[in-house]
Formats: structure tokens, C-alpha cells, sequence
């Protein structure tokens, strides 16, 4: 019989990958800096919710105090010889509810508008200008009735003066203080504007022109409110107008 070589033996196949490397496989080499900007999105999550939450609280105190301040503000005054109730609180004077909501805590969170004028109402007048200053270049609403409160707090001040040229410049600078007020023909409050600036007028001896000024607050009032139509009206009456 002939020899027969024995064949060598086969080789196991070669697994075959089919479609190249796996994701993880891929992203293995980065995991550590994978893991290490994880970390730090995380930090940064936690570092802005807690100012997020931190804000939102301070926001709900703050509210909770100025509600404190305006349910103070809110409590009437007794008129002459009425006798208070148990049942609401309230104040015999302006200048003591004023001096209790200055006294408040949450009294800060209120605007220079609000504040000028509890300080108005508690008669210290150099206080009260110096907060309406603060609001009065505002250029919405808060500015109006900061420039207004200013007005009035200038109009006091100079009628408390016994000398009679520092009264007269005071009630010149109210004046002022009542054309800033509100320059626009169409803005907020404006009817208001002319209406001080009339009274002020009247107060330096100037009829003719309180009466112009008091026409014109007239003439401005397009939305017809009654409480500024009824003063005007009156203004004018005493000085001979229909």
C-alpha cells in the first residue's frame, strides 16, 4: 500500500466582525473625560438651580414683607371724634399709620413712589424729597409719581418757610418739579401735571396764567375723570371761568 501523508490539520476560523468597532468600544479610550464633564454639567445643574431657588426665595419673602407693608398702608384713619373699632385696626392719624409703615420691615421692598410718600405723610419732608428723587428719572409710572410726590414735597416744605423770599423759591422749585412731571400731552397723569402746575401758579400770585394752565388741565382730560374734572372745575369757577 502507498504511503498516504496525513493532512495537517485545519485552522479554527477567524471570528469576522462585521460592521467595525462598537460604540462602547469606541467611546472606552474617552470615558475619563467623559465622566470628568458629566461631573462638571452636574455641578453647574446644581450651582444654577440653587441660585434659581435662592432668587425665587428671596423674591417670595420680599413679596410677603411689602404685603405686610401695604395691609399696614391699607388700615383707614378715624375721622374727628370716631371712636375706633375693636375689630378693625386702624390709626388716628395719618402721620401715625405712616410712621408705622415706615417702622415696618418689608417697608425697604417698596418703591421711592410709596416711600416718599409714607415719609410725606409722617411730615419729614427732607426725607420724602430726597427718596421721590431717587424714582424721578423712572421713565414709566414710578417716574410720574415720583416727580409729583416731589412736587408736593417742595410745596410743603416752601409753605412752612416764614421767610418769604425762601417760600416763594421753594414753590418756584415744586413748580419745576410739576413740569418734569409729565411732558408728554398724552402721558400718564398728565391732566394731574397741569392741574399742580395751575395751583402753584395761583399760590405765586400768577391768576392768568393758573387759569390758562387749569384750561388746558381741562382741555387734557380725555379720559374724564371725574375726581381731577371735579377739582379743575372748581379751580376755574373761583377764578370767573364757565
Amino acid at each position: 500500500m502507498a504511503d498516504k501523508t496525513a493532512a495537517p490539520a485545519a485552522e479554527p476560523p477567524k471570528p469576522v466582525q462585521i460592521g467595525g468597532e462598537s460604540f462602547i468600544d469606541r467611546v472606552r479610550p474617552y470615558m475619563k473625560q467623559i465622566a470628568i464633564g458629566t461631573g462638571v454639567l452636574v455641578v453647574v445643574l446644581i450651582v444654577i438651580f440653587t441660585i434659581r431657588w435662592s432668587t425665587e426665595r428671596k423674591q417670595r419673602a420680599a413679596t410677603e414683607k411689602l404685603d405686610q407693608v401695604l395691609e399696614l398702608a391699607r388700615r383707614p384713619v378715624l375721622a374727628k371724634d370716631q371712636k375706633p373699632d375693636p375689630k378693625v385696626p386702624s390709626y388716628a392719624t395719618e402721620k401715625a399709620r405712616a410712621e408705622a409703615v415706615l417702622a415696618s420691615p418689608g417697608i425697604d421692598a417698596a418703591g421711592p413712589a410709596f416711600r416718599g410718600g409714607q415719609l410725606l405723610d409722617a411730615g419729614k419732608l427732607d426725607e420724602a424729597i430726597a427718596e421721590y428723587r431717587k424714582g424721578s428719572g423712572d421713565k414709566g409710572l414710578t417716574g410720574v409719581l415720583s416727580r409729583e410726590g416731589l412736587g408736593l414735597a417742595l410745596e410743603a416744605k416752601a409753605a412752612a418757610e416764614k421767610d418769604a423770599g425762601a417760600r416763594q423759591k421753594g414753590l418756584e422749585e415744586a413748580l419745576a418739579a410739576f413740569v418734569a412731571m409729565q411732558p408728554e400731552e398724552t402721558g400718564l397723569r398728565r391732566t394731574y401735571a397741569l392741574y399742580h402746575q395751575g395751583r402753584i401758579q395761583l399760590l405765586l400770585g400768577k391768576r392768568a396764567e393758573a387759569k390758562t394752565l387749569f384750561e388746558a388741565a381741562k382741555t387734557a382730560n380725555k379720559d374724564s375723570d371725574p375726581e381731577i374734572a371735579e377739582l379743575v372745575e372748581k379751580r376755574l369757577a373761583s377764578l370767573g371761568a364757565s
